[in-house]
């Protein structure tokens, strides 16, 4: 079992992530590229909140194809393209995380690697 650090020397996290998270010896790791909000097609969601549900629901299933579950993630890094997209994508991966809270960072960046594109999510999970 993956095990969460906050000590109380550091000030408490200012969203709903840990600040460390601990893997035990002999897990498995499963690093997931970078997942955009592009439905199998290659469409592109049609705004923030539709782009994060294509993205969370892309690492669903690349976790699921290593026998793994949202709740094995140990690190999330998201990247947005503007500030305002903050809330929703806070929201919805709070939902799809279902109260699991791994380390996480959130950068703010000018732009990804298509100009639709709004996010970027990428995770590492761990299972012993």
């Amino acid at each position: 079992m993956n095990k969460p650090h906050n000590p109380p020397e550091v000030a408490a996290p200012g969203a709903p992530y840990v600040h460390g998270m601990e893997v035990p010896p002999g897990a498995r790791w499963l690093h997931v590229s970078g997942q955009i909000g592009v439905h199998p097609d290659g469409r592109p969601g049609a705004d923030a909140r539709e782009q994060a549900e294509l993205a969370w629901r892309n690492i669903g299933a690349i976790l699921a194809s290593a026998g793994m579950a949202f709740g094995d993630i140990v690190k999330v890094t998201t990247y947005s393209i503007s500030p305002a997209h903050l809330p929703t994508l806070r929201e919805v991966r709070e939902r799809v995380l279902a109260g699991h809270l791994p380390a996480s960072t959130l950068l703010v960046i000018s732009g990804l690697a298509r100009p639709e594109l709004l996010l970027e999510i990428e995770v590492c999970a761990a299972r012993v």
